[in-house]
C-alpha cells in the first residue's frame, strides 16, 4: 500500500504531499494521522525552516473529509488527529507553511488550505465550502478563517451559496498569493519557499507570529507582542551574523538561534 503522505527534504524545505489521488486526496483516518505526526515532527525539527503542502495529481488539492471513511467509523481519527482535522486545522504551526494548490480545494480541503500561510494555486483550481448544500457547515475552520482572509461579504457569499470560486477570483480577493499554470505550481511554490528560507529562520518565525497574533488585538497589545519578539530576535546570534555578513559582502550563515 502506498504511503498516504509523501515527504521530500530539499535543503531547509520539507515538501508534504497528500497521496490519495484515487480519492481526490480526501482525508481519511490514515491520512489525518500521518499528517498530524508529520507536522508534530516538523515543528520541532531545527533543520526545517519552511514547509510546502500539496496533493497528488492535478485534479484536487483535497476534496476534504472522506465520507466513505467517515461512514466506516473513521470520523474520530480524521477530526481528532494531532493538530485537528487533517492534522493541521487547529494547529498553531510555528514555521511558514505554503499550500501548493494543484486542483480543487473544497470543503475540508479548503479548510486545510486556510491553515497554511501562503497559497500558490493552479489556474484551474476551484475553492469553496459547499457544506450548506449538504445540510452541514464548514466545521474545521472555514467559517472562522475565511472572513479573516477575504472581505466579509465575499466570505459570507461563499458560505451561504455553497458555490465555489475560481483561481482568478480567489487571487483578486486575496485568498491566494499567486496563480500559475498547473504544471508550474510546485516550481512556483518551491521558489517562494526558497526565497523565505534564504532569510534568518528565527526572524521569519517571529515575524509570522507577530503578524498572526496582532491581527485581532488592540494596538497596545500588538506592541507588547511586537516588543517580546524584538527582545528575542535582536539578542540572537543571527542578529549579529546578518550585519557582519552584509559588511563582509558574503551570504549569511544562519543558525536559527
Amino acid at each position: 500500500m502506498a504511503d498516504v503522505v509523501l515527504r521530500e527534504r530539499r535543503g531547509h524545505i520539507e515538501v508534504l504531499t497528500m497521496n490519495r489521488p484515487e480519492a481526490r486526496n480526501a482525508i481519511n483516518g490514515a491520512l489525518a494521522q500521518a499528517m498530524g505526526a508529520a507536522f508534530d515532527e516538523l515543528a520541532d525539527d531545527p533543520e526545517v525552516w519552511v514547509v510546502v503542502l500539496t496533493g497528488s495529481g492535478d485534479k484536487a488539492f483535497s476534496a476534504g473529509m472522506d465520507l466513505k471513511a467517515f461512514a466506516a467509523g473513521e470520523g474520530d481519527a480524521v477530526i481528532n488527529a494531532p493538530g485537528g482535522f487533517g492534522g493541521i486545522a487547529r494547529r498553531v504551526f510555528p514555521k511558514p507553511l505554503i499550500a501548493a494548490v494543484n486542483g480543487s480545494a473544497l470543503a475540508g480541503g479548503l479548510e486545510v488550505m486556510l491553515s497554511c500561510d501562503l497559497v500558490v494555486a493552479a489556474d484551474h483550481a476551484l475553492f469553496g465550502i459547499p457544506e450548506a448544500s449538504r445540510g452541514l457547515i464548514a466545521a474545521a475552520g472555514g467559517l472562522v478563517r475565511l472572513p479573516k482572509r477575504i472581505p466579509y461579504a465575499a466570505a459570507l457569499e461563499m458560505a451561504l451559496t455553497a458555490e465555489p470560486i475560481d483561481a482568478g477570483r480567489a487571487h483578486a480577493l486575496g485568498l491566494v498569493n499567486r496563480v500559475v499554470p498547473g504544471a508550474r505550481v510546485m516550481e512556483e511554490a518551491l521558489a517562494l519557499a526558497e526565497r523565505i528560507a534564504a532569510n534568518a529562520p528565527l526572524s521569519v518565525r517571529h515575524s509570522k507570529d507577530v503578524i498572526r497574533r496582532s491581527v485581532d488585538v488592540s494596538e497596545e497589545e500588538a506592541w507588547r507582542i511586537n516588543d517580546q519578539a524584538v527582545g528575542v530576535v535582536f539578542s540572537s546570534s543571527d542578529a549579529m551574523e546578518g550585519p557582519v555578513a552584509f559588511a563582509e559582502k558574503r551570504p549569511p550563515n544562519w543558525q536559527g538561534r
